[in-house]
């Protein structure tokens, strides 16, 4: 078998998180810095190497304000922990549809926790321009107090200005690398 190096083609893919807002709606964000590093035996991502970064400096709510917010003490600290880090641990075929399960090593803010995601493998084709491509829908959730993101606010009613459950939706397309 022959090993494979895959990275993220960042014009196709997107990092996003939604997190509850005042308990009644999403706050929708991304990451637009983001890399990752996988390894394969042929085309087979069942025992990929997996390594993923985001840079935190990147994050966009469509808030300027909030985007500060989030990068400061209060919740990411990017100026002390500037990436959030996963390291795929192994992967599990849940069906034979291409349905997985992805354990792995979430560090955030200097915190590591083992997380699962839920990852469809969309397959593997090659490009109008001969590039070889594979595509991944992931899905997770988190709490965001695992990893020491504790800030909360409360209404002057009582109620969570932020919802302690974050939920990690992604589309990744990899890139065989020459």
């Amino acid at each position: 078998m022959a090993t494979k190096t895959w990275a993220i083609d960042p014009t196709h893919s997107e990092v996003h998180f939604k997190i509850k807002h005042l308990m009644i709606t999403n706050v929708t964000g991304s990451f637009d810095i983001f890399q990752a590093s996988v390894v394969t035996e042929d085309e087979d991502f069942s025992t990929a190497k997996v390594s993923f970064t985001a840079d935190i400096n990147s994050i966009s709510t469509g808030n300027e304000q909030r985007d500060g917010h989030l990068k400061s003490a209060d919740f990411f600290d990017g100026a002390t922990y500037p990436q959030i880090k996963f390291t795929a641990t192994k992967a599990e075929n849940v069906d034979n549809d291409g349905s997985y399960e992805l354990y792995g090593d979430l560090t955030i803010r200097d915190v590591t926790k083992s997380v699962k995601l839920a990852v469809e493998f969309g397959g593997v084709v090659k490009d109008m321009y001969g590039n070889t491509k594979a595509g991944f829908t992931i899905n997770g959730k988190i709490n965001r107090k695992d990893f020491g993101l504790t800030w909360s606010g409360v209404t002057e009613a009582g109620g969570i200005v932020v919802s302690d459950e974050v939920r990690i939706i992604s589309e990744i397309q990899l890139i065989e690398q020459a």
